[in-house]
């Protein structure tokens, strides 16, 4: 019978009153008892704080609460009977000293927690039931523009006529009804989208919602809103202001959502504090390319590269350090029943990490040896390079007749596809490569960097840029910074316009000046004899290289790469 909530300062009297609250029961057509309500205002009285109780169906008493003047803090009630279209099976009656009506908390902790009801008794100054008042949740569209919840009152306690059972069964088929009735195109459920940016960011904020809501589209997530807030700065805990945050939550159950994306990568603190405070499923940007990226690996490299950068995202996550419980330093203080769960957890994480970086070495090393093989041919290596979905996969099957995977989503390329293609008599390998994204995970960014080693050897670089996108220029910006880091920007390299079809043609042929670019759209292999008379060119430009070392030798002997003609 434990008493939940704030309980310093009471007296043991009070306490014992408290848990004789827990043998009252309750009748299913019937919001409480006269005997409960004694109870309950008795001991608020008597305490001068709210005390509160969940009621199951059956009329148990599963929890007693106590609060402070003005508010309850409820237990946390885990998993118990949650689920899609169902109310948790508890309903809350508590007291109110001040003869106030439902709180904001108490609307919150309604519709954020599927509660059957929530009541508030008032209690008179001499410790007496006054008016009640009570809300459930209803369910709502996207467009009637009311809240997710309706509430009553005031009504005098002594005419109080309400049988719950009866309402929560009527609201649970109503509630079934309209979940049948409503459409969900994502296969993994609905989501709010929210965006906290600070005046440094802001001007960049509506494109990188527009980015954030392709993502969620490629994972086949349905997005059924977007919350963007503008602060100083952002908020340490919740990230949104908490009222900000109350509202998302009472917005997320009138639309049935399950899922909050934040369009920034959050901290196990902030993803913890703001699941605890909805209740709802928390994604930031890192996991939800993380989860695109597992969902589009092929090959056995590419799942590899995604498992390392999902153990590397995970294992900060597994729960703060803490030395000083630490069983693994020895000596005294150090003996006993050895590594805790906690610590089993972490081990067996970076034990993960450094199997899966060996595999990914041996796998590097074959790549390496590869591409020497294909110097030694003489093969000319042309690399795809560019923003995601900027039409690069498109551009290779248009160049070379292929198949290769090409769709309309973020990252529908994870892992190099190399295809031939012979121009003029001469042989060149055409190698798709990953996409590049803003602010690209340090995990990712880690466990993908060995993918372009496939670029660092080529004699011309592709670069493709979607000049029907509005942001291009940005894109621009964030593929010179990540060639950069990677040690790429060196290479010769070709800019390419690409979807040209959908730019107005006085638009395009000042982007081809300004970028000294090719324009095309590889949906159109008309439109690519200019791609393929630039290639020439600069490959014929660029001068001789020595071929690689093979690996694990001290030379290449003088042998040399073979190189295009003049043309």
């Amino acid at each position: 019978m434990q008493i939940h909530g704030n309980t310093n300062g009471l007296s043991p009297s009070q306490r014992k009153a408290l848990e004789r609250i827990y043998r009252r029961r309750v009748p299913s057509d019937r919001l409480t008892t006269p005997e409960l309500t004694r109870a309950l205002c008795d001991v608020s009285h008597g305490t001068g704080r709210q005390v509160g109780v969940l009621v199951e169906r059956t009329g148990q008493v599963a929890y007693v609460v106590v609060g402070d003047s003005a508010r309850l803090m409820l237990p946390d009630l885990g998993r118990h009977r949650a689920g899609s279209g169902r109310f948790r099976g508890l309903r809350l009656l508590h007291t109110h000293l001040r003869s106030e009506p439902l709180s904001r908390d108490d609307l919150v902790d309604l519709t954020r927690l599927r509660l059957d009801l929530v009541a508030a008794l008032c209690v008179s100054p001499q410790g007496q039931p006054q008016t009640l008042h009570y809300a459930h949740c209803v369910p709502g569209t996207e467009t009637d523009g009311q809240p997710p919840y309706r509430s009553y009152g005031p009504i005098p306690y002594g005419k109080l006529d309400l049988d719950p059972g009866a309402l929560i069964g009527a609201l649970e088929d109503e509630f079934a009804r309209a979940a049948r009735t409503r459409s969900v195109a994502g296969k993994d459920g609905r989501a709010i989208l929210v965006q906290v940016n600070t005046r440094k960011d802001a001007r960049d904020a509506e494109a990188s919602l527009r980015e954030l809501s392709e993502l969620a589209r490629t994972a086949g997530v349905e997005i059924a809103d977007a919350v963007v807030q503008s602060r100083p700065q952002v908020d340490p805990k919740f990230v949104l202001g908490r009222g900000r945050l109350e509202e998302t939550v009472l917005r997320a159950m009138q639309l049935d959502v399950e899922v909050l994306i934040f369009d920034r990568n959050l901290t196990p603190a902030q993803a913890a504090s703001i699941a605890r405070m909805t209740d709802l499923k928390v994604l930031d940007r890192t996991q939800l390319i993380l989860d695109i990226f597992a969902q589009h690996a092929q090959s056995v490299d590419g799942k590899l590269q995604v498992e390392l950068a999902q153990t590397r995202y995970l294992l900060p996550r597994l729960g703060s350090r803490d030395d000083s419980l630490s069983r693994l330093t020895g000596g005294i203080g150090g003996r006993g029943p050895g590594e805790t769960k906690l610590e089993v957890g972490k081990r067996r994480a970076r034990e993960r990490i450094a199997k899966l970086e060996a595999k990914l070495e041996q796998s590097a090393r074959q790549r390496e040896q590869r591409r020497w093989r294909r110097g030694r041919r003489g093969a000319s290596v042309v690399a795809i390079i560019g923003y995601t979905n900027a039409g690069k996969s498109t551009l290779l099957n248009a160049l070379t007749g292929s198949d290769v995977i090409a769709e309309d989503k973020l990252f529908a390329t994870l892992d190099p596809r190399s295809r031939r293609l012979l121009l003029e008599g001469r042989e060149l390998v055409m190698t798709d490569t990953v996409g590049f994204i803003r602010d690209l995970p340090k995990e990712l960014f880690a466990a993908f960097r060995a993918t372009f080693d496939e670029a660092s050897d080529a004699d011309l670089l592709l670069q493709v840029v979607d000049a029907s996108d509005p942001a291009h220029e940005d894109h621009l910006e964030t593929t010179e910074a990540l060639l950069d880091e990677l040690g790429l920007a060196s290479l010769p390299r070709l800019c390419v316009l690409n979807k040209c079809d959908l730019v107005p043609g006085d638009q395009v042929e000042h982007l081809r000046q300004r970028y000294d670019a090719v324009a095309v759209s590889a949906t159109h292999r008309k439109t690519l004899k200019g791609l393929l008379e630039a290639m020439a060119l600069r490959l014929a430009a660029a001068e001789t290289r020595p071929l690689p070392d093979a690996p694990g030798s001290h030379g290449n002997d003088g042998a040399q790469r073979a190189t295009w003609p003049p043309v």
